[in-house]
């Protein structure tokens, strides 16, 4: 069972949307942050730091800034806080942008 039908039930039933991260269209419900969204896609890559290593979703509330990426053209944006909104165009964010 993956991430998405634990999420969604054992129907898989509930009202979806799409928005796009690096050109790949993304599920999610609503409510649900693009942080959320992602990792239920299975996407755990979000950004590369200043030194080049790959960061992800850490605390998830906003404090750390590691899921920090580029939102509607908006860099550093903390997917966590944001919620996914249909045809919102997100990307990864190298370094500081």
């Amino acid at each position: 069972m993956t991430a998405r039908e634990r999420r969604l039930g054992p129907a898989g039933r509930a009202e979806t949307f799409h928005f796009h991260f690096d050109g790949r269209e993304i599920p999610a419900r609503p409510g649900e942050t693009v942080g959320a969204a992602r990792l239920a896609a299975d996407i755990r890559f979000l950004r590369r730091a200043e030194d080049g290593g790959p960061r992800g979703l850490f605390c998830g509330i906003g404090v750390c800034w590691e899921c920090r990426c580029v939102i509607d053209g908006r860099p550093n944006t903390r997917a966590c806080t944001i919620e996914a909104k249909p045809g919102m165009t997100v990307r990864r964010q190298e370094g500081l942008a």
